[in-house]
């Protein structure tokens, strides 16, 4: 006999968006709220509540712990930005990718990172420094800390063999990311790994990691000069 199918918080979503888009909830409009949702959908009230996050950080839907959530009167459009990984960048501009890692060792946070990610002080982390090519040439330089706690089969993995976003993309989830952006000067070492000369302009991006409430990775990575990045919203 075949199991009926299990209400997954993906079609909580659709249909709460479809009841949007098709005015059965129109502009302001207040929702029931996660419990009435959850009886109505049969399903835990917690997948209710990722649904409705969900639709929350697109700017459809607006939260608020007193009053509620209602349909969000001048919906905002909101940029999509993926988490990829060096090898899709780089074949996505027809290149031949090639990966080398340059140092790893494994240390105590430094103070910047404990307070950056949320780490208690002593916290033993893995610190990864990699290069990425394409073409062979220099792509964009990798310097990765990672919480050993969080993910405890980084002390083991074979970083020489396989990039580490690609690793943890592969072993752990992540529920939050913070993601940050800008420019800066090429001093001697990153001048030396993305064949460029000294004082150059780069862009550098940043982006931490969490599972639930455990922070998990800190990313930095500079690419090359007249490196572009674009979003889509």
């Amino acid at each position: 006999m075949q199991q009926p199918k299990k209400t997954g918080f993906q079609d909580v979503r659709d249909e709460v968006m479809r009841r949007i888009e098709t005015r059965v909830w129109d502009q302001g409009a207040l929702l029931p709220t996660e419990a009435e949702l959850a009886t109505e959908f049969g399903c835990a009230r917690a997948t209710v509540n990722r649904a409705l996050r969900e639709l929350a950080d697109r700017g459809v839907i607006d939260r608020k712990r007193k009053s509620g959530t209602r349909v969000t009167a001048l919906p905002v459009k909101q940029a999509k930005l993926e988490i990829a990984t060096a090898r899709r960048l780089v074949e996505e501009r027809n290149a031949t990718y090639r990966y080398a890692l340059v140092s790893r060792r494994m240390q105590a946070a430094p103070g910047w990172l404990g307070s950056q990610m949320g780490l208690t002080p002593g916290t033993e982390v893995l610190h990864l420094e990699a290069m990425h090519y394409g073409d062979g040439q220099p792509f964009h330089f990798e310097d990765r800390w990672i919480n050993i706690a969080a993910v405890p089969g980084c002390a083991e993995a074979d970083f020489a063999l396989k990039p580490p976003g690609e690793w943890l993309l592969a072993e752990v989830p992540f529920s939050n990311a913070d993601v940050s952006f800008t420019a800066t000067a090429a001093d001697a070492a990153l001048a030396d790994y993305l064949a460029c000369a000294p004082g150059a302009a780069l862009f550098q991006m940043e982006r931490s990691t969490w599972f639930q409430d455990a922070p998990v990775t800190f990313a930095r990575m500079t690419f090359h000069p007249g490196y572009r990045m674009r979003s889509r919203y």
